[in-house]
């Protein structure tokens, strides 16, 4: 069985750390140093990661487990299903895309490289695809996030269809098909065993105190002690720390793929989560961090600029990877920027799949990328004017 998300940014594992992590280890090592000396400073950064923990971290947990629960419970060989799927590929890629996690979407441009599959089979399934932000959306807000991947389907589809009847199927593809199925070995940088058992342990009670504050029931009170008045506060944010860690230092301890016994499912669902947790702290904090330093909120910022927030939100979909899309989704949830910019964003972007598709067809992925923000554009305004 070719599992939809076990398949994971290549490469990732052997290259060194991009200079955006060095960047933000060396921020967070400025900011744990600031709280250190400001106990003012020091609560909102608790507070922060507290939150990003109890009504994110949670939620995208419990989805990710029920999400890789049924893909192994159904799951289904999708590179057979594509080879097989002649006319009905441009549709079958699309579909794949528009999962949540960007799995689906890499066995479609690995197998676009080795000829089984069209052009518009690619642009199908990176319009399609939003990546690892809509486990996030889908969280929060499901009845959006499902709505988008409708939305990201359909347009799919009639892009890919559209590009086969224009360019024709081997548009752009690399003259060497060579089997290069190996760029998509996992390449989860996992943590020991152990760390995986604390972070179980901390997110079963997690869940549960998630839930409850989705219902605005503040805890705290209840479980208060001599030691602190914020327990579940202080909860949260060691727990979110724990997330963070895992996420980032990895990446420079050189930590690769394990062999633990823990299942796939659950460590795929601890990786996932953590890369989601690490972006959304990061937009938290600077959010709150900016907020305590100037006293003005993001929002007030954004406000004049209503009109270009969909053209910004499809600009950033044409980075590569997930975190940027993490940050947007972050944002249109917190109620900083509309729906019509998420819809452009989910449109435009195309998760992590757009690092095999640049190292396997690098003309073939920048032009999928081009194409894709054509009816992100189109989406992202008309419902922006749809709703004034």
């Amino acid at each position: 069985m070719t599992s939809l998300y076990i398949e994971k940014t290549p490469l990732e594992a052997t290259r060194r750390p991009a200079p955006i992590y060095w960047g933000l280890l060396i921020v967070a090592l400025m900011l744990g140093i600031w709280s250190l000396l400001d106990a003012q400073f020091a609560q909102v950064i608790i507070s922060t990661i507290a939150d990003a923990y109890l009504q994110v971290t949670t939620f995208v947990a419990a989805t990710l487990l029920i999400f890789y629960g049924l893909e192994r419970l159904f799951g289904f060989n999708a590179v057979q299903l594509l080879s097989r799927s002649g006319a009905w590929q441009v549709p079958i890629a699309a579909a794949l895309g528009a999962l949540p996690g960007c799995g689906g979407a890499i066995i479609v441009v690995t197998n676009y490289v080795s000829g089984r599959l069209s052009f518009g089979a690619v642009l199908a399934t990176l319009t399609a695809t939003m990546g690892d932000a809509a486990f996030l959306l889908i969280a929060k807000e499901p009845v959006t996030g499902m709505l988008i991947m409708v939305i990201g389907l359909v347009v799919g589809t009639v892009s890919g269809y559209l590009v086969d009847a224009i360019h024709g199927k081997d548009f752009l593809r690399p003259k060497d098909r060579q089997s290069k199925d190996d760029t998509t070995a996992a390449s989860r940088q996992d943590a020991p065993e152990f760390v995986n058992r604390i972070w179980l342990l901390a997110i079963i009670p997690g869940i549960v105190i998630g839930v409850f504050g989705a219902f605005q029931i503040d805890l705290d009170p209840l479980f208060a002690n001599q030691l602190t008045d914020q327990p579940v506060t202080v909860f949260g944010f060691m727990a979110g720390l724990l997330c963070f860690a895992m996420w980032l230092l990895p990446r420079f301890l050189k930590q690769g793929q394990s062999e633990q016994p823990t299942s796939n499912i659950v460590r795929q669902t601890i990786a996932d989560t953590n890369f989601v947790t690490g972006w959304v702290i990061i937009a938290f904090l600077v959010f709150e961090v900016s907020l305590f330093v100037t006293g003005y909120e993001l929002s007030e910022l954004f406000q004049g600029l209503t009109i270009w927030l969909p053209l910004m939100a499809v600009a950033i979909g044409l980075l590569p990877g997930c975190g940027p899309q993490v940050l947007v989704t972050t944002l249109y949830l917190a109620g900083i920027v509309p729906l019509s910019a998420q819809i452009g964003n989910a449109i435009s972007n195309d998760g992590d799949a757009l690092f095999p598709a640049i190292a396997l067809a690098p003309k073939a992925a920048l032009v999928a990328t081009l194409y894709s923000t054509v009816p992100a554009l189109i989406l992202a305004y008309g419902w922006y004017f749809y709703q004034a």
